[in-house]
Parts: structure tokens; sequence; C-alpha cells
């Protein structure tokens, strides 16, 4: 086992060997459609993305995958939709993931309505042992059968060992700023098993590929009232604001971005403008 990996299999580390896989950042380019009709395009898709977690939920839907870019509500969109189930019936792995955890974590959610999300967690698509495991998990097939096959000997926390294999009936849901599509078109590394995943789960790009694409769901979650619990509507207005008036400059457009301005308004509404202009831009 490598230095500094703990048995669980979990670690909260960054996944390596991403290079080409991630969505890019985001790029000025011409586009026909006008604000209202990107601000239609990626309600739709988060519509949806909410509609098949909650089946995935429900166990009528047995994976999902959701790619778009960080900072921008996949992850608040799905959890939201899980944490309605009791707490005993989910998990959310973030982080590293061995395919020894993995195939842990699968037999202790493998009941039909348990459901397992991996949030940026894309270091299982680059071992080939852990996407041997999600493939059977994500299976169409009517019955799912895990296995693990080797010397390792694994066990629970009481001490009981793992079967060696096991029929899995939860659902899957893999949140990640992963491009598949593209990794697929371009065969990069593993493009194979990210084709398969495809074919197993349902596929969500949130598409989200330009500044002004970024600008727009800003915009709608912020709509939502993200900053009326730290702002005045006035307040909310200069913020938004200031984001649009500085596209190329900021570190980077994310929902994170714009409460870090709010913040910095409410802390300092004097000179929030000018602490921004040095904290939040490059």
């Amino acid at each position: 086992m490598p230095r500094g990996v703990p048995k669980n299999g979990f670690r909260n580390t960054k996944a390596l060997s991403r290079r080409s896989t991630e969505m890019t950042l985001p790029i000025e380019e011409f586009v026909a459609e006008s604000d209202e009709e990107i601000n239609i395009r990626i309600g739709e898709r988060f519509e949806i993305l909410a509609d098949l977690a909650s089946a995935t939920v429900s166990g009528d839907s047995r994976a999902l995958i959701v790619s778009g870019p960080p900072g921008l509500g996949k992850s608040y969109t799905v959890e939201s939709v899980v944490a309605k189930l009791p707490e005993f019936d989910y998990e959310i792995i973030k982080g590293f993931v061995r395919a020894t955890g993995l195939y842990r974590i699968l037999y202790e959610k493998r009941r039909k309505g348990q459901v397992v999300v991996f949030d940026d967690a894309d270091s299982i698509f680059f071992d080939d042992a852990a996407l041997s495991l999600l493939k059977a998990a994500c299976d169409t097939t009517e019955r799912r059968v895990i296995s693990w096959r080797a010397e390792t000997n694994m066990k629970l926390d009481d001490g009981d060992a793992l079967p060696t294999s096991f029929d899995f009936e939860g659902s899957i849901i893999f949140i990640t700023n992963m491009d598949f599509d593209r990794i697929v078109d371009n065969q990069a590394r593993f493009h194979e098993h990210m084709a398969a995943m495809i074919s197993r789960a349902h596929y969500v790009d949130l598409s989200m590929k330009t500044k002004r694409d970024y600008l727009v769901r800003i915009k709608q979650v912020v709509a939502m009232g993200m900053l009326s619990d730290r702002l005045t509507q006035p307040q909310v207005t200069q913020v938004v604001k200031f984001i649009e008036n500085n596209l190329s400059g900021l570190r980077e457009l994310s929902l994170r971005m714009a409460i870090k301005i709010a913040s910095t308004m409410k802390s300092n509404p004097e000179k929030w403008e000018r602490i921004c202009r040095v904290t939040c831009m490059r």
C-alpha cells in the first residue's frame, strides 16, 4: 500500500493524471445566442439535472454523471436532492478513492434506494480495477454482481470480512469537472472506459463553455436569492455589475467568487471594490 494512503482507501487529495480531461477555462468566442437564450439553455440543463438526480435517488435510474465547470452549482443541485434521503441511505465521497475503498463503499450501499455520490473523486476514473467495479455497478443487466477476487482481505469496521462478491442494487452519481465527451472524441487515456461509463449512465453536460455562460449562470443563482441574506438588493446589483465588468481579470468565475465579493462588501462597504481588485483579480 502506498505511503500516506489509509486502509479504507480514501484520501482528500486531488486525482493525478488529469491533463486534457477537465473542463477548460472559459473562453471568449462569438456566439449567436442572446443572454436570454443562454439563460434558458443553462436553466433547462440544471432542471434536467435535478430531475435525473431525483430519479437516481429513487432507484429508477442506476447511474448519473454530471459534468461541468467547478463552482457553478453542480454539487449543490445534486446534494440538495440526495439530502432528502435518510442519512444512512447515502454517502458523499470526496477526494482520493482506491479500488479497495470503492469495493467497500459499494458493499455498504448495495441495497435498492441507497446512493453513493462521488464528488470530485476523479481518481477512480484512472484506475483499471476501480473502473471495472464501476462498470459492474452501473451495468444495465437485470442482475449486477460485483466481485473482488484478489489476495487483499477486506474487512468492515466491526471486523467482519467482506464477501468476495455481492449483488449491487444501489445507485451512483458522479459529479465531475471532466469533459467525458472530449476525452472520448480525442481518444485520450482511458477513453474506452469513459465511453463505457456514458453508455451505462445518464450523462449531463451542463453546457457551460464560455465566459458569457459562466456569467449567466452566476446571475441565475444570484437572482434566486443567494446573496440576499448578506446584502441589500442595490448592493447585490453592484456585485453582479463588478463581476460583469471584470470578466477577463477575475481569478475565477464562480459562485464562490460572487460570495467572496459580497462578503467583502458587507465587511467593508467603503473600500470593498479596492479590496476586491487586489484580492480577486489577477
